[in-house]
């Protein structure tokens, strides 16, 4: 077993784990610790714990110190470096004519590095862009385009839930959502109804997927051949959550169908959910 202590250094960040030392640390106490960019100022969300060293990856690195009045100063000054930062850089996009959006300013704790978050629609020839921001500060400057969903996690938001975005509020990362999840969840495919505030797909169909798979397991799909009290018939319509089915017959007039649970059916042939050539030529650019 080996003793950790986790660690956020951004509110909807991912959780580090390093090496507590002699500390024994709580939950909501800040603490300076050396990352693979240098010297960072962090916050402990997991206290000191033992765990198994197959959990971890080996060598932790130390926590330093707990944090002082004098490191907080100073990760108030960082806050106030970066924003001056920001000014700056988009008068030098400005002057540079760069077509690129400037998203987020991050100074490292030691000051360092300035990291310069930018989003554009193809490859930026920034190489002036940074001789010039290094002769303003003095220090390493990097520049990194991410993607929307990087963006709209730094700049946050209201989903069309009314609450705040999910990637900006506590998820650490993210994970792959598909156009198949939104069509197995019977959800209409308007992009306007299944993508989000960075015009991708909403990041919370990720999360009711396995119930679906289950249910998916014990339901018949839309097309599936059926075998009733009253014959045989095709699915038309289904209803996941409730179990229920409208079942079309042969004999029937063409619109009409019949309301039946899901228990009064056996399946006779399964018919596969896709996503069809047209609908993919729609939604495809919500994956990316």
């Amino acid at each position: 077993m080996t003793e950790i202590v986790g660690i956020k250094f951004k509110k909807a960040g991912k959780v580090y784990y390093f090496d507590p030392g002699n500390h024994k640390l709580k939950s909501g106490m800040q603490v300076i610790v050396e990352t693979a960019r240098g010297i960072e100022l962090g916050d402990v969300v997991i206290p000191n714990k033992l765990t198994d060293e197959k959990n971890v990856v080996s060598p932790l690195k130390p926590v330093i110190r707990i944090a002082t009045v004098k490191d907080q100063k100073q990760a108030e000054e960082n806050s106030k470096k970066e924003k001056e930062a920001f000014q700056i850089c988009l008068e030098k996009i400005a002057k540079h004519k760069l077509d690129m959006k400037l998203v987020e300013v991050e100074c490292t704790f030691d000051q360092n590095k300035i990291l310069f978050y930018f989003t554009a629609d193809g490859r930026v020839d920034f190489r002036e862009l940074v001789k010039d921001l290094a002769s303003v500060f003095r220090t390493r400057i990097e520049l990194r385009q991410i993607g929307v969903r990087d963006e709209a996690k730094m700049l946050g938001g209201l989903g069309i839930c009314g609450r705040k975005l999910c990637c900006a509020s506590y998820l650490g990362g993210f994970e792959p959502v598909s156009i198949k999840m939104a069509k197995e969840q019977n959800l209409s495919l308007n992009p306007t109804k299944i993508s989000g505030s960075c015009s991708r797909l909403m990041c919370c169909l990720k999360y009711e997927q396995e119930a679906y798979e289950d249910l998916l397991k014990s339901t018949p799909s839309v097309g599936s051949i059926v075998k009733t009290a009253e014959g045989k018939g095709r699915v038309v319509e289904v209803n996941l959550l409730r179990g229920m089915l409208k079942v079309h017959y042969d004999k029937d007039d063409e619109g009409v169908s019949h309301l039946m649970h899901v228990s009064d059916v056996q399946v006779l042939k399964s018919a596969e959910i896709r996503v069809n050539a047209e609908e993919m030529k729609i939604l495809k650019d919500l994956e990316e």
